[in-house]
């Protein structure tokens, strides 16, 4: 059986060659990963502000470049199509996605016809009040995001499964930079897309 940090490895690995080619993409998710690490930060200082930062920074510059600019057709390199890749992807596909930026959109809207939630919060009394009141939901919901799919994938590939995909999840920031800081430069030489020549090697041994 694989141990926890193996299975962390093997999702951080199937994320990397399946969804990150593209050095745009790989740049984006540098400034989101340094954006959610000040997320972290204002978690002990100003939760509310950790919610807009993660989503308006993070989120945003972390899935515009998956939406915008990473390849969606055959992936030559592993030799699967990107309908399989989603289908096995262990945390939010693209469908998912959707789902969720749509909740995240709408809660704004929400807050400003239901200042109150429908009685379960404080309602806001000026403007700085209601975008405090926003990053709390941001915040919460994407807490909730992350705790949902854990337990989802505790039915569907096993509870240590789940808690592997939770702390990839969390600790995505630290690998992000560790993994994607010379992305910037790579695209400035103006290589487009990453060569992936590990990811080559690797599945020809696995082949």
């Amino acid at each position: 059986m694989l141990n926890f940090m193996d299975k962390v490895r093997i999702l951080r690995w199937d994320d990397h060659r399946y969804y990150h080619q593209c050095r745009i993409n790989q740049t984006l998710h540098l400034i989101s990963a340094v954006s959610f690490l000040v997320a972290y930060g204002l978690l002990f200082i100003d939760p509310a502000w950790a919610g807009i930062v993660g989503w308006l920074v993070g989120m945003v510059s972390r899935q515009s470049g998956h939406i915008f600019f990473e390849p969606r057709g055959h992936d030559r390199i592993h030799d699967v199509s990107y309908e399989h890749k989603e289908s096995i992807k262990a945390g939010y596909n693209m469908r998912r996605k959707g789902i969720l930026i749509g909740v995240w959109l709408a809660l704004p809207a929400l807050l400003a016809l239901s200042p109150s939630l429908f009685g379960l919060i404080e309602p806001a009394g000026d403007f700085n009040g209601y975008v405090h009141n926003v990053g709390l939901a941001w915040l919460t919901l994407g807490a909730s995001g992350v705790a949902l799919r854990t337990v989802h994938l505790f039915f569907l590939r096993g509870p240590s499964w789940g808690l592997a995909w939770a702390f990839k999840i969390l600790s995505d920031p630290f690998h992000n930079i560790d993994i994607y800081w010379r992305s910037p430069l790579a695209l400035l030489s103006g290589q487009r897309y990453d060569p992936l020549e590990d990811a080559a090697q690797h599945t020809a041994q696995q082949g």
